[in-house]
């Protein structure tokens, strides 16, 4: 990505990437950020439809507990690559599997290790990290609701460590009352890793 890395940014790399596959529009699913970024694309016209899983941006006008969030992050950040070096050791052991999934899941005992190592590499190497939470703590989130004319779900678990319902979910219940919500009792901010069977359902029965 040339030039500042900002959420705007990310979201023309996204849209270019559309143009140049010839898909004008999509049925766009995303997790936490890429959630959002749905929202965002929906805001161009991009989307066919939207399931967000937790998505960000979600938090009341004024309530700024997202910058402790933004803040944690960093601080993750830091602490995945300390350890990266040793990461196939450290996913070796469940003990281990716990320590890496506890902030996104309630389940993971079915997540092949070999997947939570490149994930923790993924966190650790990812340059982009630090000028996007600093993008996101120096502007803020937008949600353009009134440009958003698709069929919406949003999902959520009443066990998100990450971003916590009711209150990470505030705006998009005020802003778009015709979504579809799904809670997932017991479920994590990562869904799709969580109940990858039943997210994937979530998905496909909402895009049919």
């Amino acid at each position: 990505m040339d030039g500042p890395v900002t959420t705007e940014a990310f979201v023309d790399a996204v849209e270019r990437s559309m143009n140049a596959a010839g898909v004008e529009f999509g049925h766009l699913v995303g997790n936490s950020l890429g959630g959002y970024v749905a929202f965002q694309l929906a805001a161009r016209g991009r989307a066919a439809s939207i399931v967000a899983f937790a998505p960000a941006g979600g938090w009341a006008a004024g309530d700024m507990s997202y910058e402790d969030l933004l803040s944690a992050q960093r601080e993750l950040q830091a602490q995945v690559k300390a350890a990266a070096p040793r990461a196939e050791e450290f996913v070796a052991t469940p003990y281990g599997r716990r320590r890496a999934t506890q902030l996104i899941t309630t389940n993971y005992q079915h997540i092949p290790a070999e997947l939570l190592a490149h994930q923790m590499l993924g966190i650790a190497s990812c340059p982009a990290a630090a000028p996007l939470i600093a993008n996101a703590l120096s502007e803020g989130w937008t949600l353009d609701a009134e440009r958003i004319t698709c069929p919406v779900r949003i999902v959520w678990g009443t066990a998100d460590k990450l971003l916590p319902g009711p209150q990470a979910a505030a705006r998009y219940r005020t802003e778009l009352p015709y979504a579809d919500w799904v809670i997932l009792d017991g479920i994590g901010h990562c869904p799709q890793l969580d109940v990858p069977v039943e997210a994937a359902q979530l998905i496909l029965g909402f895009t049919r």
